[in-house]
């Protein structure tokens, strides 16, 4: 044997090896989609009248505080639909002062006036669509950065084609289904509000000298007081707060498990630079009041201000347990969702169905492989054995291959197994007819196979570059199933194109090399 065949051999035992050593055992490092490992479908419906609604409110108010520093005195400004508001009663005398007050808003409000000093802000159609669009999006994210934190293997999230305000989200082997919904759904809206009244134990008590009115620029929300002793049931408190948040979570850095003074599990948080600014800002012109923590339209907690805070901040209560802790501190980090979700939909794949899909498909690939192993013998007689090497080197390559990437093997995925087979089929065949060709034509032995090899190998190149090709639009522009397919198909058009021809080619001259053929059979 020469030094040449000598390293090509030792270089496909390594190959060889190293695949069997990256997938093997395959139950553990070959990871397994939805359909083959059992787990969770959900399709979540976006409500995006919730952010065109928060929009809308939040330049209202702030519209609101613009009037009040210009001393304009309207009747009432009131909500009037999820992108649209009303201004009441403006005085006579101070409409041109009005509308030049409004020009800040109509960059992205149409104006309309009506009688008695009556004006609708209706936001823009074209910044409507904009929104809703925008709020799948961010929607989308905050789910998939949640899901990643669960730590799911290969989990999907994509937008649904059946509507733009659906998503869909598949977790393959999901433990805890329940948790995982409610870590999905949960909004974690973040909120720092000034407290202008309480903790009042009833709603009535908290506006009693307000003559039960709540004024336009503030709103009352519940909170949980602390129980007086261990075990003791933590009673409902009202609080009167700011409508605009000084700090909200779009301000958060990041979040974590911590313990308060008491040792009670809490969250602490660290702000951004802008987030830091305005809340030193806040806290440093209202020592002495009281800061509300405000967490899905609740108070967790609202402690006195001392003194000047910059980025720091804690979630804390006596209700919160050490899970409640974490999960918190996961959706606080992969950002709050901008619009609430509800589930359309909602699949479980047991495991049992997926030990019937892998059964399936493992019967169908040898069996595929059974009939193609018959017709290569029979065909090609003993030169079929070669074919055979190759298309076995080529299935552990692949698996291999898909086991270092990480790759999830799903059923479509299996149908991308046997079609390598195929292909791995049809690279042989254009060999061996060429090698007849030249044998035909009263070429030897090894000048047949060498000639052979080196006419074909651009057909075969030129084949699979066509088909890689195809494979990268369906992973480009497909989902889920096709995206599995074509990561398979990928890996095993490129591990096809060297078994095909480096390892058929070497067990040809390894044959060769040991004694003198006249004739081959083929």
């Amino acid at each position: 044997m020469d030094k040449n065949l000598r390293w090509r051999t030792l270089a496909i035992l390594a190959v060889v090896g190293l695949s069997i050593w990256g997938f093997y055992p395959p139950a553990k490092k070959v990871r397994r989609g939805l359909d083959i490992q059992g787990g969770v479908h959900l399709v979540l419906r976006v409500h995006t009248d919730d952010a065109l609604k928060l929009e809308t409110e939040t330049t209202m108010e702030r519209f609101r505080e613009l009037l009040e520093e210009q001393g304009i005195t309207p009747a009432g400004i009131e909500a009037d639909g999820a992108d649209r508001f009303k201004v009441r009663g403006v005085p006579a005398g101070q409409d041109a002062q009005f509308r030049a007050a409004a020009n800040e808003i109509q960059t992205s409000y149409n104006r309309d006036s009506g009688s008695g000093g009556e004006y609708t802000f209706s936001l823009k159609p074209n910044l409507v669509a904009q929104l809703r669009d925008e709020t799948v999006d961010q929607a989308l994210q905050s789910i998939e950065r949640r899901v990643n934190e669960l730590g799911v293997a290969e989990p999907i999230v994509a937008r649904s084609g059946a509507g733009g305000d659906q998503i869909i989200v598949q977790l393959p082997g999901i433990a805890e289904p329940e948790r995982a919904k409610a870590i999905i759904s949960s909004t974690a809206l973040l909120e720092l509000k000034l407290v202008e009244d309480g903790p009042a134990s009833t709603r009535e008590a908290l506006l009693q000298s307000r003559n039960g009115m709540v004024p336009s620029n503030m709103e009352v929300v519940p909170g949980t007081s602390d129980a007086v002793a261990p075990g003791e049931r933590p009673e409902t408190v009202y609080y009167l707060v700011r409508k605009v948040a000084s700090v909200t979570g779009r301000d958060l850095r990041t979040a974590k498990p911590s313990r308060d003074e008491l040792n009670r599990p809490a969250v602490s948080f660290s702000l951004n630079q802008e987030g830091a600014r305005k809340f030193a800002r806040a806290t440093g012109e209202n020592i002495g009041r009281r800061l509300a923590i405000v967490l899905d339209g609740r108070v967790q907690s609202a402690p006195v201000i001392e003194g000047r805070i910059f980025d720091e901040g804690r979630i804390s209560g006596g209700s919160f347990t050490q899970q409640e802790v974490q999960d918190l501190s996961l959706v606080l980090r992969s950002g709050a969702l901008p619009a609430s979700l509800t589930y359309l939909e909602e699949r479980t794949v047991g495991p049992s169905l997926g030990a019937d899909s892998i059964r399936a498909g493992v019967i169908a690939a040898l069996g595929g492989l059974a009939l193609v192993v018959l017709f290569l013998l029979f065909y090609y007689r003993l030169s079929g054995v070669n074919a055979i090497v190759s298309m076995v080197i080529n299935l552990l390559v692949l698996l291999g291959m898909m086991a270092y990437l990480d790759a999830t093997m799903t059923l479509p995925g299996v149908a991308g197994f046997i079609l390598t087979i195929g292909m791995g089929v049809d690279s042989n065949v254009l060999i061996f007819e060429r090698i007849k060709e030249e044998l035909a034509a009263q070429r030897g032995v090894k000048q047949a196979i060498g000639a052979a090899f080196d006419r074909v190998f651009l057909t075969i190149l030129d084949t699979h570059v066509a088909s890689l090709i195809s494979a990268a639009f369906l992973f480009q522009f497909g989902t889920g199933p096709i995206r599995g397919f074509a990561t398979t198909l990928s890996i095993g058009l490129l591990s096809n194109v060297f078994t095909s021809v480096f390892v058929s080619r070497t067990v040809f001259d390894l044959v060769l090399s040991r004694r003198r053929v006249a004739s081959l059979s083929i």
